[in-house]
């Protein structure tokens, strides 16, 4: 099997505030340490499962945040950016068998994380076909498109949450809470402990699911209709010069794309 890691930072056990995601903030060591911790830790049960080949995707900020020598050998690791329309899952394609996303977090406008945002934090929400996107969302309707089934994520509780009402046979695992701004969080022990515990078990799934890999898919209706409400006018004027962009209000501007690689590409030259 071949699998692919997309790591983030927001969904960390115990992170709260936005210094703590900082490369060279003071406050960032800790989590930058338990960030590796928790992605060993996927590895390893992707390697307690049988699969033979890993690729981690360092997908937070920088693209710079992983501590490569704290992660098992035998793996290869992507950092940096691509410029690509879908870079959280920079080298991905049809050769992979499943995806993972660990420590991922909650939507633009959530009290379920701190740290909720889309993308950037250039927008209030984002909309695909009228519902409100979470990176999650984004990136999996991307892997499904490639016929990549997204199989365990990792974050906290209200994206969990949001993940099991998209669809059931995603695992998940709570890293922790939102409590507005503070969150109630797991020991991160524990939660290394459930990461590789659930990724074998989400590994074990797909070998018994794999002639109907779209079990773990999400569905989305196609045309796809995009909306951004961006916090600044200018914002939104600017992105109006893409192709086929409409205003919708003087903050608000809408496309609508064949397919979630339009929208992608869409959202590459406009979301800033």
């Amino acid at each position: 099997m071949k699998v692919y890691i997309s790591v983030d930072i927001e969904g960390v056990a115990g992170i709260c505030d936005w210094k703590e995601t900082e490369l060279g903030d003071s406050s960032y060591a800790p989590f930058q340490i338990q960030m590796t911790k928790e992605t060993a830790s996927c590895i390893e049960g992707l390697k307690a499962a049988g699969v033979e080949e890993i690729y981690v995707r360092d997908a937070h900020d920088s693209a710079r945040n992983l501590i490569l020598s704290e992660l098992p050998k035998g793996i290869k690791i992507i950092r940096g950016w691509e410029n690509h329309p879908c870079d959280m899952l920079a080298g991905l394609d049809e050769s992979f068998d499943a995806c993972l996303f660990i420590d991922y977090h909650s939507p633009a406008r959530s009290k379920e994380n701190p740290l909720s945002h889309t993308m950037n934090l250039g927008h209030n929400h984002l909309l695909l076909n009228g519902k409100p996107m979470s990176e999650f969302h984004i990136n999996a309707y991307y892997a499904n498109s490639l016929n990549v089934p997204v199989i365990m994520v990792s974050g906290d509780r209200g994206l969990c949450d949001l993940v099991k009402q998209e669809n059931q046979e995603i695992l998940t695992v709570s890293t922790k809470e939102g409590l507005h701004g503070a969150v109630i969080s797991k020991h991160p022990d524990d939660v290394c402990e459930e990461i590789k515990a659930a990724t074998i078990e989400a590994v074990n799934k797909l070998k018994k699911e794999s002639n109907n890999k779209p079990k773990f898919f999400l569905s989305l209706e196609k045309p796809v209709e995009a909306e951004i409400f961006f916090r600044k006018t200018k914002q939104a004027h600017l992105a109006s010069f893409y192709p086929g962009t409409r205003i919708v209000k003087d903050d608000i501007v809408a496309y609508t794309g064949k397919d979630i690689w339009d929208v992608l590409t869409f959202l590459l030259f406009t979301d800033k």
